[in-house]
């Protein structure tokens, strides 16, 4: 009878533990995940070569108000043959975060992609520069309402890129494609980080 018992409590203890390590495991999943810790997706972006190489550096992201600023200093290394911003790097401070922070806002049920840019030089970059990237609530439901049919969405974006007098250095557009992961052809995307 007691051998029984022993064999209970030890089963006890033993469900107990499998609880304790999943919930262990789910939590450090939540917490590896760059779209549930947004401090972990910054720094991937500010370690991530291209970026990296080219001073590119994400300042800020909030996914609670849908907001990331990027920095990009002027130095030896993104400078153009005149000394001035080059624009390769002007455009790629902007690249992909109107899609991470749509991806993020919409979720998994979607699949966002950058389908178009262009680059509007305005003036020469003589200083440090930098890009906002702001998505609002009604945007999102604007996006959803759209989508919900399973036809793709085609949105327009400009972003501007300031220098530290805030004037204007190049305006970007981009337009993003965004659709329903189940009437989508790209049922596998995912953020691989």
């Amino acid at each position: 009878m007691l051998s029984k018992l022993s064999n209970l409590s030890k089963l006890s203890r033993l469900s107990k533990l499998s609880k304790l390590s999943q919930t262990f495991q789910s939590q450090a999943k939540d917490y590896l995940n760059p779209f549930h810790n947004p401090k972990l997706l910054k720094q991937f972006f500010n370690f991530y070569p291209p970026y990296f190489g080219a001073g590119i550096r994400v300042e800020s992201l909030d996914f609670a108000t849908h907001h990331i600023r990027v920095r990009l200093p002027l130095n030896k290394l993104n400078q153009n043959i005149v000394g001035t911003q080059f624009g390769g790097s002007l455009y790629s401070m902007t690249d992909p975060f109107l899609m991470i922070l749509l991806m993020q806002a919409l979720g998994n049920k979607y699949v966002v992609w950058d389908k178009s840019a262009s680059i509007d030089f305005v003036k020469a970059g003589k200083s440090d520069v930098f890009a906002d990237f702001h998505l609002d609530d009604t945007e999102i439901d604007t996006i959803k309402s759209l989508a919900k049919d399973g036809k793709a969405v085609f949105r327009n974006y400009e972003v501007q890129v300031v220098d530290d007098q805030n004037e204007v250095v190049a305006t970007v557009t981009k337009t993003l494609y965004i659709r329903l992961r189940a009437y989508s052809k790209s049922k596998t995307q995912t953020l691989r980080i």
